[in-house]
Order: structure tokens, then C-alpha cells, then sequence
């Protein structure tokens, strides 16, 4: 069976929502060498923003499995 992508972008999510700073911290999601996108957490608002790197959009969600399945869906294309 292969291992989840779900699993490991979640576990990504809340290492960084885990990390106890006050400052943000970042995340580049990359497939075969292309990054995708930027996530980009707010432990004071604890919010996750999701830039999109192809289009520059951005994304915030308040809710780490959200944030999850835009990430899996970025990078799923």
C-alpha cells in the first residue's frame, strides 16, 4: 500500500502550528522538483495561507484539514 500524501502534508501542517513560535513559519510544496505552492502559518491568528505559485493567488484557512486538501489538490494537478 502507498503512503498517504494526505498523512504527510497534514503531519507538515501541524509540525508548524506545533512549533511554538511567535513568528510565522513557512512551507514550500514542490512536485517532481516544481514548487507549487507557499504555506505560510500565523500562530497568532492561527491561520494558514496558501500562495499558489503558478497564479500568485492566495489562500487562508483557519482549519489545518482544509488547508490540507487545497495543498493535496495543488499538487495532485
Amino acid at each position: 500500500m502507498e503512503n498517504s500524501q494526505l498523512v504527510a502534508i497534514i503531519s507538515r501542517l501541524d509540525a508548524m502550528m506545533k512549533a511554538g513560535e511567535s513568528e510565522t513559519q513557512s512551507r514550500r510544496f514542490e512536485k517532481d522538483g516544481d514548487e507549487r505552492g507557499v504555506v505560510t502559518y500565523n500562530p497568532v491568528s492561527k491561520t494558514f495561507t496558501l500562495e499558489e505559485v503558478a497564479t500568485k493567488q492566495k489562500f487562508e484557512f483557519d482549519n489545518i484539514d482544509l488547508a490540507a486538501m487545497e495543498i493535496f489538490d495543488l499538487l495532485d494537478d
